[in-house]
């Protein structure tokens, strides 16, 4: 579907035009969306609006990295926003001109129709231009991040505070692939936190110049998001250290204590394997008290030996 909404002269939003009767020097400014577009659709970028090319082959091509690409008479972005299924599973394309702006995605997205009702719903759109359109979306794009952010830090907290006493090998799983969430997270911030440092310091987008401070703003949440990720992703180094220190400690302790139960035991075996040999002329193989002078020797050297431990702390 091609939608578009044009200025006219006296900053009135006209609609129901085509691309085939859409004449852009007729108006003050107009919006050309391209959404969910079918492939004959795709090529009224090259028909109807000539652009080049390269960058119709960068929106056929889905999932280009972030950029910003000068031609003769137009800018053209290439911009990420998160799916259900990845942080920066769908695209939206931009090509901004003089007096227009077209953006192209292969997907009914939500930030651009939010946009379309916003500039539909205006009284006064002589404060709107095609730069104002292109601030909306992508701010709302941004705002997108911080919802799945904050439930990311929702779920740390679970894994630290651990309120289900679920076993240590299942928090540091799930803690495992909360890095790897963040670790996404960031691949999807950095690449528009680059873009956007461009395009403020650009001297060809006169249009981002006399709303640097919008565009700044955007710039500063990506800036933000970015702290908080790599926050996060230190907070999780953190736990999954202590996790492992406390689990090296607890091995330790058992050990600790085997160690002890097995040096109480080896004079015991000692013993018992004195007096287990047999040999005929062992002088005290006839005693008649001599199995519990054994048994009482045994029951000493055990209880002086856990003694001896205690007082030394080694029993923890």
């Amino acid at each position: 579907m091609i939608r578009i909404a044009a200025i006219d002269s006296n900053d009135c939003l006209v609609e129901n035009l085509t691309i085939h009767n859409l004449n852009i020097k007729d108006y003050k400014w107009c919006w050309i969306d391209f959404n969910s577009p079918s492939e004959a659709e795709t090529q009224e970028l090259r028909n109807s609006l000539h652009f080049h090319p390269l960058a119709i082959e960068d929106c056929v091509y889905s999932m280009q990295r972030p950029k910003l690409d000068y031609y003769d008479d137009f800018s053209f972005f290439v911009t990420h926003l998160p799916g259900p299924e990845a942080y920066n599973e769908y695209e939206i394309d931009f090509f901004l001109g003089e007096n227009y702006i077209v953006t192209f995605h292969y997907e009914d997205l939500e930030e651009v129709n939010e946009t379309w009702k916003k500039l539909q719903a205006l009284k006064n759109i002589g404060q709107w231009d095609t730069y104002k359109v292109f601030y909306e979306i992508m701010d709302n794009v941004v705002d997108d991040y911080f919802p799945i952010l904050a439930h990311l830090e929702d779920e740390i907290n679970l894994v630290e505070e651990n309120p289900n006493e679920e076993p240590m090998d299942q928090l540091l799983e799930r803690l495992f692939e909360l890095r790897h969430q963040l670790l996404e997270l960031r691949h999807a911030i950095n690449p528009l936190s680059d873009l956007f440092y461009r395009i403020l310091y650009s001297h060809r987008l006169q249009g981002i110049q006399d709303r640097r401070e919008y565009f700044m703003d955007i710039y500063d949440h990506l800036l933000r998001l970015a702290d908080m990720t790599n926050s996060n992703r230190e907070i999780t180094n953190d736990i999954r250290d202590n996790f492992i220190s406390i689990n090296s400690y607890q091995q330790n302790k058992v050990i600790q204590v085997l160690t002890v139960i097995t040096s109480i035991f080896a004079p015991l075996t000692f013993i018992a394997g004195i007096y287990g040999m047999n040999f005929e002329n062992m002088p005290e193989l006839h005693w008649h008290y001599g199995y519990p002078i054994a048994m009482i020797a045994m029951l000493f050297i055990t209880v002086v030996m856990i003694v001896i431990f205690k007082k030394r702390g080694w029993f923890g």
